[in-house]
C-alpha cells in the first residue's frame, strides 16, 4: 500500500509525521473511515525525540503509517520508545500493534473506551472498515496529569474534555508548546459529543490559561504545522464555531448560513485556514447537533 507521509520538523525536538490532502489518493476503494475522517482531512502523528529516547502522540491510521514512524525513528538513533494515545478514536490508536513492544499510556477514560468497544474496533463494526485487528490496549494509565521524561526533556500529560470526554494533550511548558491533539482542528472541529458543548466551552478556557505560544493540532495544514503552528488564537476560533453551532440549535433557520460567513472573524484573522473538505464536516456536525437538540426536547 502507498502512503504519502511527509516528515516535517515544526519545532526542535518535535517531528510531525502528515498524511492527507492529496488530491486523488486513497487508502482503499469504498467508503472508509481512513479516508472520510482522516486523510482526506489531513492528519499528523508527532513524535517528540530527544537524545536516544522518542515520545509517539499517537500511532496513526493504519500499521503502514505507524511502521513508517518507527522505521524514521529508529533511522535517526532513537532507542527507547512510548507511546501516549490523544484520545481513543480510530485514526489515532490503528497503529498500535507495531508499538506492542512498547510502553502504551493513555488516560483512564481512554482505556475505558478501547476497552469497551474493542471487539467492535477489531471486527470492523464500530465505524465500518477497516478493522484494528489486534487492537493493542494500553498498558500504562493515568488520571488528569502526568509528567514523563524523554531523554531528560519533560513532558506533561493532561487531560481535557474537548472534542472528546477523554482528551489528553501534551504540554512543553518550557517551549509553551501545546500538542493538541482533536481538542483544536483547523478548518473546525469535528463535532463528536454533541451533548457535552458545555464542558468543551469549559475546558477550552483551561486550555487557553495555558497561554501557549505555539500549538500543533491533529488535524490542521500542513504548512502551517511546518511553519511552527498555530497561535494560542486557535482556541478563540474553536469556541466561536461551537458558539455558532449552538446558536443553529436554539435558531434552526442559521443551519443555512454558509461556513466562510460563519467562521469569517477567525478566517480573516489567520487563527484558521479555509479547507474546502470541512464543508462535508460542517454539514455533518450541522445535522448531529440539530438532531441532538430534537432528541433533547
Amino acid at each position: 500500500m502507498e502512503i504519502h507521509m511527509r516528515v516535517l520538523a515544526p519545532h526542535p525536538n518535535v517531528l510531525a509525521f502528515y498524511d492527507g490532502r492529496v488530491e486523488g489518493y486513497r487508502f482503499s476503494d469504498g467508503a472508509n473511515w481512513v479516508d472520510d475522517g482522516a486523510l482526506s482531512l489531513g492528519i499528523a502523528s508527532y513524535a517528540i525525540v530527544h537524545s536516544e529516547e522518542a515520545l509517539v502522540y499517537d500511532t496513526h491510521v493504519s500499521i503502514a503509517h505507524a511502521a513508517f514512524i518507527r522505521r524514521t525513528l529508529e533511522q535517526r538513533g532513537i532507542r527507547r520508545i512510548t507511546v501516549v494515545l490523544s484520545h481513543w478514536h480510530l485514526d489515532h490508536i490503528a497503529g498500535n500493534a507495531f508499538f506492542a513492544d512498547c510502553e502504551i499510556i493513555a488516560n483512564v477514560r481512554t482505556a475505558a473506551h478501547l476497552a469497551r468497544h474493542k471487539a467492535a474496533l477489531e471486527a470492523g463494526t464500530l465505524e465500518g472498515p477497516p478493522a484494528i485487528a489486534p487492537l493493542v490496549m494500553p498498558t500504562r494509565t493515568f488520571e488528569d496529569r502526568l509528567t514523563l521524561n524523554v531523554g531528560g526533556l519533560p513532558v506533561d500529560l493532561m487531560t481535557f474534555d474537548i472534542h472528546s470526554d477523554d482528551a489528553t494533550v501534551l504540554w512543553l511548558a518550557q517551549d509553551r508548546l501545546l500538542l493538541a491533539g482533536d481538542t483544536l482542528e483547523d478548518t473546525i472541529t469535528y463535532v463528536a459529543e454533541p451533548d457535552g458543548f458545555a464542558r468543551h466551552l469549559v475546558d477550552l478556557n483551561r486550555l487557553r490559561a495555558l497561554s501557549p505560544l505555539s500549538i500543533l493540532p491533529n488535524h490542521g495544514a500542513a504548512e502551517r504545522i511546518a511553519s511552527g503552528g498555530y497561535g494560542a488564537d486557535f482556541i478563540n476560533a474553536t469556541e466561536q464555531y461551537i458558539r455558532a453551532l449552538q446558536a443553529i440549535q436554539r435558531d434552526p433557520s442559521r443551519r443555512d448560513v454558509a461556513l466562510r460567513d460563519l467562521i469569517a472573524a477567525p478566517l480573516a484573522s489567520g487563527a484558521v485556514s479555509y479547507f474546502a473538505g470541512y464543508e462535508a464536516v460542517h454539514a455533518r456536525n450541522v445535522a448531529l447537533v440539530l438532531e441532538a437538540a430534537a432528541g433533547a426536547a
